[in-house]
């Protein structure tokens, strides 16, 4: 992990170089945000871009999404060993697969080795990109199927593939992954818009030039012999930070720590924590765990550490870029044949976006940092397209989001209301590109309020996503904390479960309107029609946590999501009462306007 270094760093040239590693990072997720098409990468920022060193350990990256960060060091580690010295300077790999480093098969990841300008031969660094693009295949639109049961059913995998070879950008190779070899699976189609993939993906080819290219300016300034040297200067500065953390839980909570949470399913997670106080260090082990699961919410080992590493970062005080630096003093034991550890088969889509959150609830509640949030990411997907029951290919599109919640509570702080937690950061698309991109209307879009757990310290509201189709379109729903509800720790209440209902309007074809026999009944006739109207009125259906709908037109599908745990009981209805008000006027003064929108418009005041 750390090579050898020249003495003590400068604490200034120390602060100087994490910022202009960070800095590089981010300029590759402007280059990519702004080079984009798509909605997914474009407007909900479902990328992140990451700097790494020769031997495939994270250096630095920009506050982009948390699982991918820590998950890619296995990506470029991967392509490393297998590749070896076939890596030629203009090569560019593309990559998903889980066994590869991938976190789920949307997630395509690009990158690009860096070779020295003075020794040609000589890899100096890689940069790397990673992004959620729409739809990959499967056998639904979006390749977010709730029901799938094989990987294969999820879309493309693609282990290792050269996309561009020695600057030659290989198309034919990307569709015949991309399109071709995903149609031959049983009930599965290729990428239903390849254009606007295909697009994305060179946006995320040109990131990686440009990461490149400030990497060389670097060099250029400082040499290269200077920038390696703080590069590993910055990793020893986060492990020691680590080190100093575990001294100090150890101090507080004693070196041996557990918990135990569940999927709505029942399966079980699991973790031990050993802290060894003199060396400040930790043995992570999720013995205990549930089985590798049929459905998808199986994570690979991948997601576990972006899982722990997110924990160990989140929980330290010091404001240090995270870095392979954070898991030196952390080993992590995970079971094999455990839902954490699954064959290579195994469905996963689920697991990348819930299943990370319910690990990330477990290491915190074992080192009692905070309250669970909602604890899940409420994918949505909906599109058209693909194969059809004749088996004919019809070109369509694909849309997936993510939905906020409630985030936690903890020692000293509410939690927050409507916001993405912990290991996602992604953006909600805009109400207005919504609209006019697809058919369907936002009928609201608010807080759910009380819906956060109670306490010293309120855990954060969820929100309500209602949404109206304009046409038949087949939706997909997959979610989580909807028979466990958020914890809440000393004392504090849970958060409210989710809960996603589908208003269905009856029809004809369906077999579901009422019809003569049903006035006979001696129920309550307003449940079969309007009184005022007397035409039919809606089902109010329950579809559970993970459901693949066909809507109809007009039909809703209302989310609501889960609040995060409260922190700490409350003495009085006194502090209750003020718990509550508190929280009223935090949210009212941290509501702003946000969006893609709004920050052009505020980009293009500052011109």
């Amino acid at each position: 992990m750390s090579a050898p270094t020249k003495g003590t760093p400068d604490p200034i040239l120390l602060t100087l170089f994490a910022n202009r590693f960070m800095s590089v990072a981010e300029a590759m997720g402007r280059a990519l945000q702004q080079t984009s098409i798509s909605t997914n990468i474009k407007e909900r920022l479902d990328y992140s871009c990451a700097l790494f060193a020769p031997d495939g350990d994270l250096v630095a990256n920009a506050p982009f999404i948390p699982i991918h960060l820590g998950s890619m060091s296995f990506a470029v580690k991967y392509q490393m060993n297998l590749l070896g010295k076939d890596l030629k300077n203009g090569d560019v790999i593309m990559t998903n697969s889980p066994r590869a480093g991938g976190s789920h098969l949307p997630d395509i990841t690009i990158i690009t080795p860096v070779f020295s300008q003075t020794q040609p031969d000589q890899i100096i660094f890689f940069t790397a990109s990673r992004g959620h693009h729409a739809d990959i295949g499967g056998i639904l639109p979006g390749s977010m199927p709730p029901t799938s049961v094989n990987i294969f059913e999820e879309g493309a995998e693609i282990v290792s593939f050269k996309i561009v070879k020695e600057g030659v950008f290989d198309r034919d190779g990307m569709l015949d992954y991309l399109v071709e070899k995903p149609a031959k699976y049983p009930g599965c189609s290729g990428c239903r818009n390849i254009r606007d993939v295909e697009s994305d993906l060179k946006a995320q080819i040109a990131a990686n030039h440009k990461g490149i290219g400030l990497i060389h300016a670097l060099i250029t300034e400082y040499s290269l012999e200077s920038v390696q040297e703080y590069m590993y200067h910055i990793r020893n500065n986060a492990e020691q930070s680590v080190r100093n953390l575990l001294k100090d839980v150890a101090k507080r909570r004693g070196t041996k720590l557990s918990a135990r949470d569940y999927l709505d399913d029942g399966s079980p997670i699991q973790v031990q924590v050993s802290i060894n106080e003199e060396k400040g260090s930790a043995v992570i082990d999720f013995e205990g765990t549930g089985p590798e699961l049929r459905g998808n919410l199986n994570a690979p080992i991948s997601v576990v550490h972006s899982a722990v590493i997110y924990c160990m970062r989140a929980m330290l005080d010091v404001d240090i870029p995270l870095n392979a630096g954070c898991l030196v003093p952390i080993e992590i034991k995970i079971p094999e044949d455990s839902l954490l550890s699954p064959s290579h088969t195994a469905a996963v889509c689920g697991g990348n976006v819930l299943t990370s959150q319910r690990i990330v609830d477990v290491v915190l509640k074992a080192f009692n940092a905070a309250a669970a949030s909602q604890g899940c990411c409420n994918n949505l997907t909906f599109g058209q397209g693909g194969k059809d029951k004749d088996g004919v290919v019809k070109e369509g599109w694909g849309y997936y989001e993510t939905i906020a919640g409630g985030s936690g509570a903890g020692p000293g702080w509410h939690g927050t209301s409507g916001v993405h937690t912990h290991i996602t950061n992604t953006r909600i698309g805009d109400v207005e590109i919504l609209e006019r991109r697809y058919p369907v209307l936002v009928h609201e879009f608010s807080i759910r309020e009380g819906s956060g757990g109670k306490g010293k310290w309120n855990g954060g509201c969820g929100v309500i996503r209602d949404l109206e189709f304009l046409e038949e379109i087949r939706v997909s729903i997959l979610s989580e904390r909807r028979a466990h509800a958020p914890y809440g720790l000393e004392g504090g209440q849970p958060g409210e479960r989710g809960r996603n209902i589908w208003i269905k309007l009856p029809r004809e074809q369906d077999g579901d309107l009422p019809d003569a026999a049903d006035d006979l009944l001696p129920a309550n006739p307003s449940i079969h029609k309007d009184v005022k109207t007397s035409t039919p009125k809606p089902r109010i259906i329950n579809v559970g946590g993970k459901a693949t709908i066909l809507m109809g037109k007009g039909d809703r599908l209302v989310l609501n999501t889960p609040g995060g745990g409260g922190w700490g009981a409350l003495d009085s209805e006194e502090a209750q009462k003020e718990a509550n008000e508190e929280r009223d006027e935090r949210i009212k003064l941290e509501w702003s306007a946000r969006g893609s929108l709004v920050e052009r418009a505020k980009v293009q005041s500052s011109f």
